[in-house]
């Protein structure tokens, strides 16, 4: 039985589009029909813009194959300005917007070809009030915060690839509940403009899909680094296991996930080592959320100002205690923040990349919250690279994963190695 369009992966219908095996038009129509069939219970979309995503694929498949993502239909975090579809950043403030230009990578995966489907629901100013999506695994559980559309729909086979972004956990850990692979990028590496800020010391633009192939091919489209599409899984790599300093908040589910990846590597042959982190980067936890507390302060200080009562309760909390950071202090937690960035590759020894939790457990069974970022902003406070792996399913059947966590602007290493893991779990 041939598997439907939309379930294939990135890779696989890129190389079938960029062949005419497929029209790009059966692939659109395929996804569409999808969103029809499960989107009164996902909920994953804010707007889906079927007439032109059909219409741009009838003319890309007249034309010659316009680049990596060809064809391909794309989610778009309602964080992303679109020229051609309303914006809100999850708030009801902008109801109304209609931006007069993409975000930059927006642009820049259109003129490789790719369709952009609709806009995919946000947590309010991808922050921690969630928006409507549900988890598509099961229906009663968050789907995590806050690229929660874009991950519910690439998992619920709604898209092959999704724009998602990260200020603390927003792209991993959604693509842990949801059990799809999440990549977040070296901080800087993928232009920002045209995506609503948070926090310029933390903001990073991730992406989501079904593989790591998939979302190395998209971030090559994203990034322009095209050595991304050419991952090496021939040689093992120099990995070791991080509990990290919050590994007390790793429930039995994210214990057994790390003890299952250790009896892969001990079955393929290879040593299972850990890497404890020096005691100095302990403090990271609490300077992360000091540094975007203070920064979404200032980053919404016009909706804080002037719309104040159009916030929710949570964000307006956020807020208020981010005005209680003294400019001393976040000097000082920015001072903090660079001392161990310039650390961490020593830090990381003679390894590669270190395998680290990604969630505290599974989904939980909320909708009213999106789960704990914990093991998501230490890394995102350092700008490593990390790509979410879901190779574990915990105590209530639910995905379970961990992150392969890499050294400062060494992104395809970092997707190489997720790459020969994904073949170790697979």
């Amino acid at each position: 039985m041939s598997i439907p369009l939309n379930e294939l992966g990135a890779r696989v219908l890129a190389k079938k589009l960029a062949t005419r095996e497929i029209k790009a038009e059966q692939l659109v129509r395929a996804c569409l029909d999808r969103i029809d069939a499960r989107e009164e219970d996902v909920k994953a979309w804010v707007h889906v813009a079927a007439d032109a995503a059909l219409k741009n694929a009838q003319q890309l498949d007249k034309g010659p194959i316009q680049g990596l993502l060809h064809g391909l239909p794309v989610g778009v975090k309602d964080l992303f300005d679109t020229v051609d579809m309303p914006t809100t950043y999850g708030s009801s403030i902008y109801h109304s917007l209609q931006p007069s230009a993409d975000a930059s990578v927006v642009a820049l995966c259109r003129e490789q070809g790719a369709i952009m489907l609709g806009k995919t629901v946000t947590t309010e100013f991808a922050t921690f009030t969630p928006g409507k999506t549900r988890n598509p695994h099961r229906l009663t559980h968050t789907p995590g915060g806050s690229s929660s559309g874009s991950a519910a729909a690439v998992a619920d086979h709604m898209v092959p690839l999704a724009f998602a972004s990260q200020t603390a956990a927003s792209v991993i850990r959604p693509a842990a509940f949801c059990g799809i692979v999440g990549y977040k990028p070296s901080f800087g590496l993928v232009n920002r403009s045209g995506v609503k800020p948070l926090s310029d010391s933390l903001d990073t633009l991730g992406f989501l899909g079904r593989s790591v192939d998939d979302v190395a091919l998209f971030a090559a489209a994203a990034s322009g680094d095209h050595s991304l599409l050419h991952l090496e899984t021939s040689l093992a790599p120099r990995i070791a296991l991080c509990h990290t300093h919050e590994w007390s908040f790793a429930d039995e589910d994210t214990q057994q996930a790390m003890q299952h990846a250790a009896s892969v590597f001990a079955k393929a042959g290879h040593r299972v080592r850990e890497l404890t982190l020096p005691d100095s980067f302990a403090g990271l936890l609490q300077a992360q959320k000091e540094i975007m507390g203070f920064d979404l302060v200032r980053s919404l200080a016009y909706e804080r100002l002037q719309r104040s009562s159009e916030l929710s309760p949570g964000l307006r909390e956020v807020l208020s205690m981010g005005q209680q950071i003294s400019i001393d202090q976040h000097r000082a937690n920015l001072q903090l923040a660079y001392s161990a960035r310039a650390a961490v590759s020593a830090a990381f020894g003679e390894y590669e990349v270190v395998l680290a939790p990604s969630a505290v457990g599974e989904a939980p069974a909320t909708l009213s919250q999106t789960g704990d970022p914990v093991f998501g902003r230490v890394w995102t406070l350092l700008g490593l690279p990390c790509v979410h792996l879901p190779f574990y399913k915990g105590s209530s059947d639910m995905p379970v994963g961990l992150q392969v966590v890499g050294r400062p602007g060494e992104d395809k290493v970092a997707l190489r190695v997720a790459a020969w893991l994904w073949q170790q779990f697979s």
